[in-house]
């Protein structure tokens, strides 16, 4: 008793000194960095791959889109793993291998060519994300799994800002193949993984324990499998839709609706967005860990879907540049909840399972975000096509209004 006691009373910056706590953490943040980079390395260099291989804007978005239903494949197939051989053997595996589809990417010279390596990618990008929530949340206790798992969440708008960093460094030099190919290069940190993540305590108690998937459709894990699959769904269309689209949309001229700056300014102002980003992931954890998890997660939702209408209506480039975090703070903060809530709706012997079904089959839906923007984008403009995502941000906030908030991790 003494001493859950003594841990309640600990920081959280206390508690990240343990080895295995603060290894976790850092394993599944890198993890998620390096998956940000190399899946949005493409949407950075999107116009000049679209030129090259001779895609059309809607064929470039159904290579994301794509993309995305092979992240849902791998994602749930790497929950399956995660449960079974246990989450860090999943994550190293998921990292090492959008990674070395990342660098084939830079090898194709037909659009066939390119899907192929970018739904291989898929597959990893959609597993490291189940593997490293569950990894975290179990290493975590109650008080503190909110940071925790917000400071992960935020290792995405690094990664983004990075992808704009390497295209602005190496593209202008080498050209768009060489951007591919530095993005092969967080293989190694696979090594540090499987030597010194340990596998987290609750997964060790419950190693491969047979418990039915279709446990998660029936009764209370049903409804909790609905819900949350369900608002994760509306929330990437509204994200993707939105961000794999954002490079565009401030680089193609003003006649195709977009805002005509050069590389150098489309990535400046890129990496400042990222910043807002990352403040919003990191403020979400300590304000859902202080108010509540639905709570805030509501109030991100709605403020992104009033703030995207802004956005794409400024009027020049220095509205932009002040807009962009903002923008990126409220679309994207949100996404620091959805780890959490659903870590907690489970139990552990399922939890593997029940974040790669739930966070990838609303991968699927969102899956046509980005072919449906770029289609919209072709007759209308990419500003007007991107008010679409709104409405993904408004029904992802009116279907966790459903949400029974639980904040303990059950066995």
């Amino acid at each position: 008793m003494q001493s859950v006691v003594s841990m309640q009373e600990q920081g959280f910056w206390q508690m990240a000194r343990e080895p295995a706590r603060r290894n976790a953490l850092v394993a599944a943040s890198l993890g998620w960095m390096l998956d940000s980079m190399d899946v949005m390395l493409y949407s950075m260099i999107l116009p000049q791959v679209a030129r090259e291989l001779h895609l059309s804007a809607a064929m470039a978005g159904g290579v994301i889109s794509l993309t995305l239903i092979a992240a849902a494949v791998g994602g749930i197939g790497f929950g399956f793993v995660a449960d079974r051989l246990g989450r860090t053997r999943a994550l190293s595996a998921s990292i090492l291998i959008y990674c070395v589809a990342t660098g084939l990417c830079a090898l194709v010279h037909t659009a066939p060519q390119l899907l192929v390596c970018r739904m291989v990618l898929g597959l990893g990008m959609g597993g490291e994300w189940a593997a490293g929530a569950a990894l975290v949340a179990e290493s975590w206790p109650d008080r503190h799994r909110g940071k925790a798992l917000a400071i992960v969440q935020s290792s995405w708008a690094v990664g983004y800002a990075l992808a704009a960093l390497v295209v602005a460094v190496v593209m202008p030099h080498f050209g768009w193949r060489a951007v591919f190919l530095a993005g092969m290069l967080p293989a190694l940190v696979t090594v540090w993984i499987r030597t010194q993540v340990k596998e987290s305590e609750a997964w060790v108690k419950h190693p491969a324990e047979r418990v039915p998937v279709s446990l998660l459709f029936r009764g209370e894990l049903g409804r909790n499998t609905l819900i949350i699959t369900t608002m994760n769904a509306a929330s990437l269309f509204a994200w993707w839709g939105l961000f794999s689209w954002v490079p565009a949309f401030l680089s193609l001229p003003v006649a195709r609706g977009g805002r005509g700056l050069d590389i150098f300014h489309t990535s400046a102002w890129t990496i400042l967005m990222q910043c807002g980003t990352w403040l919003g992931y990191v403020s979400f954890g300590v304000l859902a860990d202080r108010f509540g998890r639905k709570r805030i997660y509501i109030l991100y939702l709605v403020l992104a879907a009033c703030m995207v209408p802004v956005y794409v209506l400024a009027p020049g480039a220095t509205a932009l540049l002040l807009l962009g975090p903002v923008i990126g703070f409220w679309g994207s903060g949100y996404f620091s909840g959805f780890g959490v809530i659903a870590s907690e709706a489970f139990p552990t012997a399922l939890r593997g399972r029940a974040l790669g079904f739930s966070y990838n089959l609303g991968r699927i839906v969102s899956a046509a975000a980005p072919y449906t923007i770029g289609r919209l984008s072709e007759s209308r403009g990419i500003g007007p096509a991107l008010l679409l995502t709104s409405a993904g941000f408004i029904l992802a906030a009116l279907t966790a209004s459903a949400l029974k908030e639980k904040h303990r991790i059950e066995a």
